[in-house]
């Protein structure tokens, strides 16, 4: 039976781990916020998020196409792949062996995430490079998700720290916008907010997980 997914439950779960982290920040007072952090450096709040809501996270994966070259550091890989209930991950690498897990989830089973994160305001001041960013890499990410034969649950996560919420809406949709007039394979997001305290610009952290078809 094939197993179905929710980016509405994903998103509860990194809505609930980021605002956690971020209230956590306000009583230790401290200087940065979440927004200062870059992209890799997010990947542990995240994957913490998830992982307190259930879900079995396992970073970095390999593309399943890209499994057949023989050296393991071969190949793109995707930042995070979820399962239910905490389950194993299988690798067809060991397949029959010791290390096969009876109960591991098959890759396509699995749910692949690729994460873009992207701030108005960096601790330097306004980021020139915000609107580039949010495009940057976007194409290739949905593609090699969409045309993966074996990734059948897919999304892409944007994170956008911005001054407030009539920004997020205006930015998320004109890049929705954009991904749609390259014919990017993406579906209708499920979006968070959380507002944050303003340490250099950014008040508002919005979470939005675009669903990518199968091509």
């Amino acid at each position: 039976m094939m197993m179905t997914w929710s980016c509405a439950d994903i998103a509860d779960a990194i809505e609930t781990g980021l605002k956690r982290q971020c209230e956590q920040l306000d009583i230790e007072q401290a200087v940065y916020g979440l927004d200062a952090l870059d992209e890799v450096a997010i990947h542990p709040s995240l994957a913490a998020a998830l992982r307190a809501a259930g879900y079995g996270v396992y970073r970095e994966q390999r593309y399943p196409a890209d499994r057949t070259r023989r050296k393991a550091s071969e190949g793109e890989r995707c930042d995070f792949v979820l399962t239910r209930d905490g389950l194993p991950l299988l690798q067809p690498d060991a397949a029959g062996t010791l290390f096969d897990p009876p109960d591991a989830v098959e890759l396509s089973d699995a749910f692949w995430l690729e994460v873009k994160v992207v701030a108005q305001f960096t601790t330097d001041g306004p980021n020139r490079n915000y609107a580039s960013q949010l495009m940057s890499s976007v194409r290739h990410d949905v593609t090699k998700l969409s045309k993966d034969p074996h990734i059948l649950h897919a999304a892409l996560l944007l994170i956008m720290f911005v001054r407030d919420e009539r920004i997020a809406n205006h930015d998320l949709r004109i890049w929705q916008d954009r991904c749609l007039e390259r014919g990017l394979p993406i579906g209708a997001p499920s979006q968070r907010f959380i507002t944050m305290t303003d340490r250099h610009g950014n008040g508002l952290c919005a979470i939005a997980v675009y669903p990518v078809n199968h091509l």
